[in-house]
């Protein structure tokens, strides 16, 4: 099973996208005045719902960000949410940072869709992104992941690991992006061993109650599937997630991370050997490919799929025990070439 967590190689934004190499950008002249001139600054990301540090989604995209700045040797910034904040909040932040000249700006993650949409147009000579949506612009990118494909692969892994015959699922928000993790996981321990029960739990109904950002209750779910013999818990639920690991680690059983290589993460250092695999997305190869396309001077725009053909999703391997699950690696092999292929379709309801 070939890894693809390193996501400073951003493997899915040169080789998928053909992305050639290019100078680099210009600097600031700090102009904030929408009718002077100033230089384009570089990329410009807009956190998610836990921010910078949730070791999963948002470091992410900050990886993309610091392979950009590192490669351009440009100017970037990258700027938190607020407590429950608006549209309008989001609208404004996005403004602010096209008003400053940075080229591109990107909004990571599905809630800055309304504010993304209003915006680009208002700045038509900047490319805007965003991650986990669809937003129509001449001037945007949706950057958007086959997530049931990396949580087919983790379904397939739980189903070998489990000792128990029951794995769990705890998702942060019960909206129809998370619903594509659940729906891959399901069918991957299901193709792989019918007798296996899955258990779903999402943490919250909307994003503004916590469900991404609160790792207590993260801990609580896993704690619920761990006391109903849960002994694999696949987490899509950002910061909240820390939680569930937490409490998988302290109870010994096996916890699977997601979008980041979660085993890798330094603050999560303590419970590693819990982490069996993670079910990765390229956030940070999708977030540099955009950057580079504007260096290019050939921007990308419309809806931009990253699966697995691409190398945009896929299962980390970094957690040496992973290989030591009789016929886990070997089935994921094999489940990854199915998917590639087309003879396996994963359902994302």
């Amino acid at each position: 099973m070939r890894r693809i967590s390193r996501l400073t190689r951003a493997a899915v934004g040169v080789a998928s996208l053909a992305l050639a190499a290019t100078a680099c950008g210009g600097t600031s002249s700090d102009s904030n005045d929408s009718g002077g001139s100033k230089e384009d600054l570089g990329l410009a990301i807009a956190y998610d719902i836990g921010g910078k540090g949730d070791q999963s989604f948002n470091d992410a995209a900050f990886a993309g960000l610091t392979k950009a700045k590192d490669e351009f040797g440009y100017k970037t910034a990258d700027v938190e949410p607020t407590e429950g904040e608006t549209d309008a909040d989001k609208e404004q932040r996005l403004s602010s940072l096209a008003k400053q000249g940075y080229n591109p700006v990107i909004g990571v993650g599905f809630a800055y869709g309304p504010a993304m949409e209003a915006v680009a147009a208002k700045y038509p000579d900047t490319t805007f992104g965003i991650v986990d949506s669809v937003v129509e612009g001449d001037n945007v990118a949706s950057l958007v992941f086959a997530e049931e494909q990396a949580s087919y692969l983790a379904g397939v892994a739980a189903a070998k690991a489990t000792k128990t015959k029951t794995v769990g699922f705890v998702g942060g928000v019960d909206i129809p992006l998370i619903h594509k993790f659940q729906a891959g996981y399901e069918q991957g321990v299901k193709d792989t061993d019918p007798a296996v029960k899955v258990i779903p739990q999402y943490l919250t109904q909307t994003a503004e109650e916590g469900g991404f950002s609160s790792p207590d209750k993260g801990k609580a779910a896993a704690e619920g599937q761990i006391e109903k013999k849960a002994d694999v818990i696949y987490q899509a639920a950002g910061l909240s997630g820390q939680g569930v690991i937490e409490a998988a680690a302290k109870a010994k059983v096996w916890a699977v991370g997601v979008d980041s290589d979660q085993y890798q993460q330094e603050a999560l250092a303590p419970y590693k050997d819990y982490i069996l695999t993670s079910a990765l997305k390229d956030v940070g190869g999708a977030v540099y490919a955009l950057s580079k396309s504007v260096q290019d001077d050939k921007p990308l725009t419309g809806t931009q799929v990253f699966d697995l053909k691409v190398e945009g999703v896929g299962l980390s391997d970094s957690n040496p025990k992973m290989a030591e699950v009789a016929g886990l690696t070997d089935a994921v092999a094999k489940a990854k070439e199915g998917i590639t292929s087309g003879s396996i379709k994963v359902e994302t309801e």
